[in-house]
């Protein structure tokens, strides 16, 4: 049993073996695309090393200040009163703000006043009628 099994893998590492290994029928075009980038990558296609790199101090005092920034932040978002235990007054107060705020002309209009627009706009970009030549 074991040796079947050990026949079948190495039947199948053979077959392997023979679609991708060496068989003699590479096209002359692969064989010329694997040689145009034989050298590739060369040291003189890197791109050269930064010179204008911020000195080690200075990342890490930036570091530093946005430790402290955000340690700030932090203690500013734990005051804050996440819970909305009054959604209807809430939902009253937005209602309320977007009621008292003007609204430009524009937005007011109704589908069939856009529509209309568009219309006209349509009827004025029209070419005229073509003169009659007699």
């Amino acid at each position: 049993m074991v040796g079947l099994l050990t026949g079948a893998i190495l039947s199948g590492l053979a077959g392997c073996a023979g679609t991708y290994g060496e068989t003699g029928t590479t096209s002359a075009a692969t064989v010329a695309l694997i040689d145009a980038h034989r050298v590739y990558p060369r040291w003189e296609d890197f791109p050269a090393n930064p010179t204008d790199l911020p000195a080690a101090s200075d990342v890490a005092a930036r570091v530093a200040t946005l430790n402290v920034t955000g340690g700030t932040l932090t203690g500013e978002t734990a005051r804050l009163d996440w819970t909305l235990s009054d959604p209807d007054a809430y939902v009253a107060a937005v209602m309320a703000r977007v009621a008292a705020a003007r609204i430009a002309p524009a937005t007011a209009r109704t589908r069939a006043e856009i529509d209309a627009l568009a219309e006209g706009l349509r009827e004025r970009g029209r070419a005229p009628p073509p003169i009659p030549r007699h």
